[in-house]
């Protein structure tokens, strides 16, 4: 496949990730290791597409956006990382060190990304109170092709100019504007995880809340022995409102047979 056709390919998976994480499809799930194997498959060497993303899958187990809180992008890591690989020969482990940092680039794009679309949701709000509901569509998408910014421009930027790029665009950017960016996004899961909380029966499972909070914070147990542990729990509940529910079944049915018997009588 020529290398022009093969870059257009790549930016234009890069847009699809944008689309695709923008709309709620998420038929690919931007997961490292199907990002990976699609760009070993554009590139023309799936074994490293696949052994890229499988690693990088790996290390973002665990890591979710929960609330709109602001994550390394992992599935552009992938792409960056797969494409060095296999345009310049370099390792796995170069790779990997050259597509991380676009990774956390990706990141600090997404708290910003996310401030401008606050202007068009305020803008659709008011749209929807005044019944345009046709306009109101033109700005939800218009905010989708925001949000496909976030993953063409430093995708376009790695394949139009290489990694120099990057590292210039690191060393150029002010220290107090990525720690400010940084700052908001360690500020974002709180809002998300209580905006979360707000429309949860907190009061009723209150005590599974505190106990999966003391063993994060205090006991800090990973996330996948406290999720393990949540599952548990959920399926403890189940259980006990499911025999719950069919003991009341059968009063209810044990009812209705003695109103039944008396009506004979």
């Amino acid at each position: 496949m020529p290398i022009i056709l093969q870059n257009i390919l790549i930016i234009l998976l890069a847009a699809y990730m944008g689309w695709d994480n923008g709309t709620g499809n998420q038929i690919t799930g931007n997961w490292p290791v199907i990002i990976g194997m699609l760009v070993g498959l554009i590139m023309g060497n799936l074994s490293v597409g696949l052994v890229i993303g499988g690693t990088l899958q790996l290390m973002s187990l665990g890591v979710a956006a929960i609330g709109g809180s602001s994550i390394p992008e992992y599935g552009v890591a992938t792409i960056v990382g797969v494409f060095i690989a296999i345009r310049t020969g370099a390792s796995t482990g170069t790779a990997i060190a050259v597509g991380l940092p676009v990774g956390m680039l990706t990141l600090q794009l997404d708290v910003v990304i996310k401030i401008i679309n606050n202007f068009f949701a305020h803008w659709s709000q008011r749209l929807l109170h005044e019944k345009k509901f046709n306009k109101m569509d033109g700005v939800f998408y218009l905010t989708i092709f925001v949000w496909m910014l976030k993953y063409i421009i430093p995708i376009a930027l790695v394949v139009m100019f290489g990694t120099p790029i990057v590292k210039l665009i690191l060393h150029v950017i002010p220290a107090w504007v990525t720690n400010g960016l940084t700052i908001a996004g360690g500020m974002l899961p709180v809002v998300g995880i209580g905006m979360l909380l707000r429309y949860m029966p907190v009061k009723k499972y209150l005590a599974y809340l505190l106990a999966g909070f003391v063993l994060a914070g205090y006991l800090k147990v990973p996330i996948l022995g406290i999720a393990i542990l949540g599952l548990a729990a959920t399926y403890e509940i189940y259980r006990i409102n499911s025999a719950k529910k069919d003991k009341e079944e059968l009063q209810t049915a044990g009812t209705v047979e003695d109103e039944g018997d008396d009506f004979d009588e």
